[in-house]
């Protein structure tokens, strides 16, 4: 029943098939009728041309029974395609609007095995079981009523095996049901190895680690092995039990045919229609067996597919308040994981923050104090679980999801690219409207994506999975560019520089300080070149914003925060927020290697003269930044 929203369009065209189906099995069982006509008449009589006539007969019979088969795999064939098709793209388009958090606890390899094995399943289950179920029932109730009709008392002794049989499929299909899911759900888990794998391919070989993947892919196919041997068991006992009775119940109506007839209460030609009759109905009956196997391998299909599909999908509606000119505000907002264990604190406890239209505020604090999530929570990949977050005055909590990701751009640290050309990774964060020629070489030339004019094709070269053909900087710049090509009204970078060489980061800072001056943008710093970029900053810590000033005064008021960027820290490049191994003072060992007093000797912008008057702002904010700069050295010190 839950498939019929997906096979109502195809409906008529699987009905007639069905009755088509019918109609060549029902061909089969006129062939017996003929042979008792040959039998007890132009064999009995010795008439030649009658027995060649009643061969013509049955061989038309066969070729009619042929043909209709034919014409039922065609009326099925392409309908049912586009149903599968049609399941497909809509678990698709739902995987896209289902929250993060539903894609944090799947993995990959099982939403893979739910768009493409079980969806073949559940087509080959529409175009031959829900079929044969239907057109085997029908063959059997007719060809019984033909038995009956022939000899009541043989037909009796065909009905024997019922009772037992129906005992024994429901025992085989509960056993069966559990195996099937148990074998899909290892397929689940097997795709997963092999995708893992594939796109860590890098580090397996770097490590030395392709024996260990080796073991464990043994280890799930082996298990998936397992479980298709207990499959085959299971369909072997059943298949066996399914053709013995009946060829028992078929030997037994020959012992008493065979003696009605001695006794001339039987017609030899109605006795040898009766066999042949019972022969034809050995097919649909023998089929019981892998017609359920089949079924309940749907079945379990069905129950995988559909477990996907009934996850709530994020909130896209709502209603819109009017907006006021007020910047990004955040009131009180607090946010726990899903699946966080029962009794911890929440992770974000509490965040207060107001950044002004058209000011640049950038988010620092230690590893694990909720900077990434924070982030995260802004264009609604997670919903705040206390608290609000406003745009312009509306809460984005009661905008539509696509309205929010329309004003919301983000940069993430981990910059994904997809197996698409540059211009289609860069203006995939256009929005709904696109992005011309101009606008994607705008924000190319923003992000220093200069090496763009060097690749084989240009902007039409393909980047390859994950972007793996491209340097870390140079998919982050990439990254960079896909946030700023649509010109947000709010900007979100999370450490949008951290694979760039101390040049090319002086370079892109420069460009995107013209780009700040039009947007209200939150930066998530970890470095003071970064932090300079900022008209303000916001130090975390505990899950809360903890002070609120420019650089300098934090510099002057905070320990926190000159500690920070004392470099003695490291450098926080946790992307999911529980950090690595850290030394009492929270530092991460981690990233220990990475020391930003190395940004504090030289100008924040990699200038080697430190000249302000060569940076874009200059003025007074170059004198602020060089204050500062020369403060910072003295606290590193």
């Amino acid at each position: 029943m839950r498939l019929w929203p997906y096979v109502r369009p195809v409906r008529l065209r699987l009905g007639f098939s069905a009755v088509v189906a019918v109609v060549a099995s029902c061909m089969s069982l006129l062939i017996p009728l003929v042979l008792k006509w040959m039998v007890d008449g132009p064999v009995t009589d010795h008439d030649p041309g009658g027995v060649w006539l009643g061969g013509g007969l049955v061989l038309l019979l066969g070729l009619l029974e042929a043909g209709l088969f034919g014409v039922r795999r065609w009326l099925v064939a392409r309908p049912l395609a586009g149903v599968e098709a049609s399941m497909r793209a809509a678990l698709y388009r739902h995987l896209q609007r289902l929250p993060v958090d539903f894609h944090d606890r799947w993995a990959s390899g099982q939403l893979l095995s739910r768009a493409t094995m079980d969806l073949q399943i559940l087509r080959m289950f529409l175009a031959f079981p829900l079929v044969f179920l239907v057109v085997n029932a029908a063959t059997v109730l007719i060809g019984f009523g033909i038995l009956f009709v022939q000899s009541w008392l043989l037909g009796l002794v065909l009905l024997v095996p019922v009772v037992p049989l129906m005992i024994l499929c429901s025992y085989f299909e509960a056993r069966y049901a559990l195996a099937a899911r148990r074998a899909q759900d290892q397929a689940g888990d097997l795709a997963t190895v092999i995708e893992e794998s594939v796109l860590g391919i890098r580090i397996v070989k770097a490590f030395g680690r392709h024996r260990s993947q080796a073991r464990a892919f043994r280890d799930q196919a082996q298990g998936l092995w397992h479980t298709e041997m207990r499959k085959a068991r299971l369909l072997s006992d059943i298949w066996a039990v399914i053709m013995t009775l009946p060829e028992l119940a078929i030997g037994a109506a020959l012992v008493v045919g065979v003696l009605q007839v001695s006794d001339d209460k039987l017609s030899a030609g109605t006795l040898v229609a009766f066999l042949s009759t019972a022969l034809a109905l050995r097919w649909p009956v023998e089929s019981i067996g892998f017609l359920l196997a089949m079924s309940n391998e749907a079945g379990t299909a069905a129950d995988r597919y559909f477990e996907v599909m009934d996850t709530p999908q994020a909130d896209t509606d709502g209603r819109r308040t009017d907006p006021r000119d007020d910047g990004l505000r955040m009131e009180g907002v607090r946010f726990r994981y899903p699946d966080a264990p029962a009794g911890t604190p929440d992770l974000l406890t509490g965040v207060d923050l107001h950044i002004r239209t058209g000011e640049t505020m950038a988010l620092v604090g230690a590893t694990g104090c909720g900077k990434t999530t924070l982030t995260a929570l802004l264009p609604r990949l997670h919903d705040v679980t206390g608290g609000r977050i406003t745009l312009d005055g509306a809460d984005i909590g009661e905008l539509p999801v696509d309205r929010v990701r329309e004003l919301v751009a983000v940069a993430f640290e981990e910059a994904t690219l997809f197996s698409a050309t540059v211009r289609e990774n860069v203006a995939m964060g256009a929005g709904p409207g696109g992005a011309g020629e101009e606008e994607v070489r705008r924000a190319l030339a923003i992000a220093q994506c200069d090496f763009v004019q060097r690749l084989p094709q240009g902007l039409d070269t393909q980047v390859g999975e994950q972007g793996l053909s491209l340097s870390g900087g140079q998919r982050q710049r990439l990254a960079l560019a896909r946030a700023v090509v649509g010109s947000p009204r709010f900007l979100v970078l999370d450490d949008p520089l951290s694979a760039l060489d101390v040049h090319t980061e002086a370079l892109v800072e420069a460009a995107l300080r013209e780009v700040l001056r039009h947007t209200t943008a939150l930066v998530v710093a970890h470095r003071p070149s970064t932090v300079l970029l900022a008209d303000r900053v916001a130090l975390m810590s505990g899950g809360r914003v903890t002070a609120v000033g420019t650089h300098a005064e934090l510099l002057r008021d905070s320990a926190e925060y000159r500690y920070l960027m004392s470099g003695d820290a490291g450098r926080d490049g946790d992307a999911g927020g529980d950090g690595g191994e850290r030394d009492p003072h929270g530092a991460s060992r981690d990233d220990a290697h990475d020391d930003p007093r190395d940004d504090l000797d030289r100008d924040p912008h990699g200038d080697p003269h430190g000249d302000p008057r060569e940076h874009p702002r200059g003025g007074a904010h170059d004198d602020r930044r060089h204050e500062a700069a020369g403060l910072e050295r003295s606290e590193a010190r």
